[in-house]
């Protein structure tokens, strides 16, 4: 974890229940480290969280874990206004801290983390409740009923391609993720990593601050992509890959030829994020 791609600042800080819970945003990896000694204290309720963590590690370790492998350590700032080095964790590893802690406030606690933490926490937790539960999320962050349509058909859309990726033998993680990139690029003439940039996101979900043109040129890439793949019976990663390619050529083209008749971009700095100096909806 090299600390030139490492952003903290006192915004970073974000509250569970009213107890501060830091964090620092890896540019690099585009990922949330969170300080593992402010999830204990929310936990476990210790008036002494940084005693109960050494405990639990130790304990850990002498069990055969190998959770201390994937923990770093940063300098972030304490309450006597110091910085001092914490031990940090991705989300991922967090969850793993979780579980080796019972409390009640587990389960709230993961809920939290999915919307400061990691973006497709959500499906992890709890499958069946997803979709009700970002309904219910995009309602209350003020999204209007047309665009939560097409955000969940586009979710549709997605999770066919996927189905057909797992069935295919594509490896998840890794190679999911190139091969989203790969269709984006075709459709957007953008990576993921930049359409982000523009959307100056930070860990959000990019396809939940999309606009409803956005989202219906991915849908259109993904779709084409899914039926080109079963079309050719495309296997494994090289071969999606290229299916991918000609599925988002399709959707770039047609792009391409709305902007030609509008003279507007498609690609959009528009996020629906709340506004810098609004930090209560991270609460």
């Amino acid at each position: 974890m090299e600390k030139k791609h490492i952003m903290q600042s006192e915004k970073l800080i974000v509250n569970f229940e009213n107890v501060p819970v830091r964090r620092a945003w890896d540019e690099e990896k585009e990922q949330w480290y969170f300080a593992i000694v402010d999830v204990v204290e929310v936990l476990s309720g210790s008036p002494r969280p940084r005693k109960y963590w050494n405990a639990l590690k130790t304990k850990l370790k002498q069990e055969g874990s190998e959770l201390s492998q994937s923990l770093g350590q940063l300098k972030m700032r304490a309450k006597d206004g110091k910085n001092y080095k914490t031990d940090v964790a991705d989300t991922e590893t967090v969850l793993r801290v979780i579980q080796s802690i019972p409390s009640p406030k587990a389960e709230p606690f993961k809920q939290w983390l999915a919307r400061v933490g990691y973006e497709r926490l959500q499906e992890t937790i709890n499958p069946e409740l997803a979709v009700d539960r970002a309904r219910s999320h995009w309602k209350q962050v003020g999204m209007s009923e047309k665009w939560i349509e097409q955000r969940m058909r586009g979710q549709e859309t997605r999770n066919k391609l996927t189905d057909y990726w797992q069935e295919s033998g594509v490896q998840k993680g890794i190679e999911y993720a190139k091969l989203t990139d790969i269709i984006h690029y075709e459709w957007s003439g953008l990576t993921t990593k930049t359409h982000k940039r523009i959307k100056e996101l930070k860990g959000q979900n990019l396809r939940d601050n999309m606009t409803e043109a956005e989202l219906i040129f991915t849908a259109l890439a993904e779709l084409s992509t899914t039926q080109i793949a079963k079309t050719e019976q495309a296997r494994g990663y090289n071969e999606n890959a290229k299916a991918g390619q000609k599925g988002g050529r399709i959707s770039g083209d047609a792009r391409r030829a709305l902007e030609q008749q509008t003279g507007k971009k498609v690609v959009s700095t528009q996020n629906f994020l709340p506004p810098k100096n609004d930090t209560k909806k991270l609460n």
